[in-house]
């Protein structure tokens, strides 16, 4: 018999559609939805208003519950993480919570599901309390993600990864936008890059990418700093990566532009598979050009030249 973690997100109502888009994608089981907002009406059509019980009458119709399903055997911490990027990047305001897991022992939790990993060609991404020898050839990454999402170990974190192996060089600098545990700047500084800028909107994020690029030995080839996308960005950028969700990528084409020199690469990823289309043209609309897509467990990331 398979058991499972129940992790609950508690939002506004009104936003209850675009969280439950969110926390379908990661759900093994699917998800379970307590809006309680239209009550009246829905139960009108199948008996009285009078029938209904006064408990229900009682349940807060502002906000709702979006319960998620998770396997034991996942890493239901790393999940909250995933769920509470993709909010925050959305601006959705947010409450969780786990059954089965305390999320104060995060710090040592994780460390049962987070091993050594290959991600494309060359970078093997290293736990610190693992040890590796890499072969010739390959770039080796430490990294432990604390309480900011990007182990390497979803799938929206690798696909980037693997296309940003494909183009950076010595002379591209990189914006990370939307960094949280600085993965896409530290791998791509071990890559060769000579610098990369990252931002994210929650200070836990930059805190966690400053200590990942000490882990590194990269800290004079990164700067992360917290800012709302490029609101706190200055200069120009050879690559930019953008590993978000779609309505954030669609947000940020107007203004990307002013940061990514011409010929530039702009690696786009965290999008549904049902929404990637509707990226990807508004990416061609603000001028850029599709040179590669690749999809994974339902998940897509585009990488596009200006």
């Amino acid at each position: 018999m398979e058991t499972w973690n129940e992790l609950t997100v508690k939002v506004k109502t009104e936003d209850t559609a675009r969280a439950s888009d969110v926390c379908t994608v990661i759900a093994d089981m699917g998800i379970y939805v307590e809006d309680y907002s239209d009550l009246e009406n829905v139960v009108w059509n199948i008996a009285h208003v009078d029938l209904i019980e006064q408990e229900l009458l009682e349940r807060d119709r502002t906000h709702s519950l979006i319960h998620v399903y998770i396997k034991q055997e996942k890493d239901a911490l790393e999940c909250v993480e995933f769920i509470k990027a993709r909010l925050d990047a959305e601006g959705i305001e947010y409450e969780t919570s786990i059954v089965g897991v305390n999320e104060e022992d995060w710090a040592n939790n994780w460390k049962q599901y987070y091993h050594t990993q290959r991600i494309g060609k060359r970078i093997i991404v290293t736990p610190s309390w693992e040890e590796y020898t890499p072969a010739e050839g390959e770039v080796q990454m430490r990294l432990d993600p604390g309480m900011a999402f990007g182990t390497g170990t979803h799938d929206t974190t690798r696909l980037c990864l693997e296309l940003l192996e494909e183009v950076v060089t010595p002379e591209t600098r990189i914006l990370d936008v939307g960094t949280g545990s600085g993965i896409l700047s530290v791998g791509g500084v071990l890559l060769g890059a000579p610098s990369a800028l990252g931002v994210d909107i929650d200070p836990v994020a930059v805190k966690v990418a400053d200590e990942n690029a000490e882990i590194n030995g990269v800290t004079e080839k990164t700067e992360f700093v917290c800012g709302d996308l490029t609101d706190k960005v200055h200069g120009k950028f050879e690559i930019v990566t953008a590993n978000i969700v779609a309505d954030v990528i669609i947000r940020l084409l107007s203004t990307v532009k002013n940061y990514l020199l011409k010929g530039g690469v702009l690696i786009v990823s965290g999008i549904i598979d049902t929404r990637a289309d509707e990226v990807e043209n508004a990416c061609h609309e603000a001028g850029f050009v599709t040179e590669k897509r690749l999809e994974h467990g339902g998940w897509v990331a585009i990488k596009l030249r200006y």
